[in-house]
């Protein structure tokens, strides 16, 4: 799957005439060693991605790791070292850098929300708010920075959202046709944005609840009302700040859609060696 995406990338780079830059100032024997840098603390992700573009730009440049996939880093830290033909280091350096500081910066997002409820029990995991063609990669990142993953489409699992249940005319119809239309391995989750509504969920027998928007003293109060029947799931605009509250609930999954469609990408940088 990587190949294709990362191809994709650098024609979409280089046009119908390449890189008129490079080509144009850079000899066709001309060597270089290049070191790709942290300039910002965080957790690496993506090398791989870096890897293919400087390999389908030229195959003759070799990437030795210093920092693999999930390594904490701090400014100044040599990630990898990328040697060979100069202009393909060149060419390739941005589609590659792209994609690590991207999905570095997921990591880093999410290990910095890992970190802020350590100590409870709940796991933070992404959702489908994804950016179209990079959801597998950047789920990738959100599992090196610590979390976990939900769906990755609509064909995984059942998530009964508050449209389904408005159009399917309330909520018993809405979890009694999603039973009756799916077979009896796949799960099925509903949101909830009210106890009330929660506490019909739990008399239907769905999987999980999603706990729409509630804030940390209607969170516990929800959990209690579970106890146990279902996995219980928080959302809603969580962030390092407020993910302790939300965790001491007592939820078991803490859903953050920024992780992958807003974090800030991670700063890193592609020097060059001289001698």
């Amino acid at each position: 799957m990587l190949e294709p995406l990362v191809r994709n990338a650098l024609l979409e780079d280089l046009g119908r005439a390449g890189d008129l830059t490079t080509d144009s100032i850079v000899p066709m024997t001309q060597h270089a060693r290049m070191t790709i840098r942290a300039r910002q603390p965080g957790v690496i992700a993506g090398l791989a991605l870096a890897r293919i573009a400087f390999a389908l730009v030229e195959p003759r440049i070799l990437m030795r790791v210093e920092k693999p996939d999930g390594s904490l880093v701090v400014p100044g830290d040599v990630v990898a070292v990328v040697e060979g033909p100069a202009r393909g280091l060149l060419t390739g350096e941005r589609t590659g850098l792209n994609f690590m500081c991207h999905l570095s910066g997921i990591a880093s997002a999410t290990n910095r929300v890992v970190r802020a409820i350590e100590g409870h029990k709940a796991q933070i995991v992404c959702t489908r708010k994804t950016m179209p063609g990079l959801r597998a990669v950047e789920k990738y990142a959100v599992r090196i920075g610590g979390g976990g993953n939900h769906r990755f489409g609509l064909d995984d699992a059942v998530l009964i959202k508050d449209n389904h249940v408005a159009v399917a005319g309330g909520i018993r119809p809405a979890v009694e046709r999603a039973k009756a239309g799916v077979g009896h391995l796949v799960k099925i989750e509903l949101e909830v944005d009210t106890l009330a509504q929660l506490e019909e969920a739990l008399g239907l027998g769905v999987d999980a609840v999603l706990l729409d928007n509630m804030d940390p003293e209607t969170l516990t109060r929800a959990v209690r009302m579970v106890a146990g029947r279902a996995i219980t799931e928080a959302s809603g605009r969580i962030t390092p700040e407020t993910a302790p509250a939300v965790a001491a609930s007592g939820v078991d999954l803490i859903s953050i859609g920024w992780l992958t469609h807003s974090a800030p990408v991670l700063d890193l940088g592609l020097d060059f060696e001289p001698g």
